[in-house]
């Protein structure tokens, strides 16, 4: 359990970047934590010297970046009273979860009944005539 609450602590937390090169419409190279490096197609700069013309290049890089949950609550303060009362039930009941019955031990367990010496219902019977 704990394991899987600090995955989840580090994936809310994490930031990253995924860049996408296109050339035209078609997506080429898509790269995460790294630039893309393109398809070679990319226009070199052209000299500028008696040159009035220029033309735009037909590759395209676009940057998608997820940001990650910046403010976490570090203090206990913060915590309300439902919240509190929510916690403390929950420990309770898991606690509980996990112990056994209680065994009670009877003292009559270890002892026989004493041996009859007489049959008391015979003494009692009455018979209708």
């Amino acid at each position: 359990m704990a394991l899987l609450m600090a995955f989840v602590v580090l994936i809310t937390t994490m930031s990253f970047t995924v860049n996408m090169h296109y050339c035209g419409e078609t997506l080429v190279e898509t790269t995460v934590f790294q630039k893309a490096e393109g398809c070679g197609m990319e226009m070199q700069k052209p000299s500028t010297d008696n040159c009035a013309v220029t033309t735009k290049s037909c590759c395209a890089d676009k940057k998608l970046t997820i940001e990650g949950q910046n403010e976490l609550q570090h203090s206990v303060d913060k915590i309300t009273f439902d919240q509190q009362v929510f916690i403390a039930s929950f420990i309770y009941t898991y606690i509980k979860l996990f112990e056994g019955e209680r065994i009670t031990n009877t003292s009559f367990d270890a002892y026989k009944p004493p041996l009859v010496s007489r049959q008391i219902f015979k003494l009692d019977e009455t018979y209708l005539i």
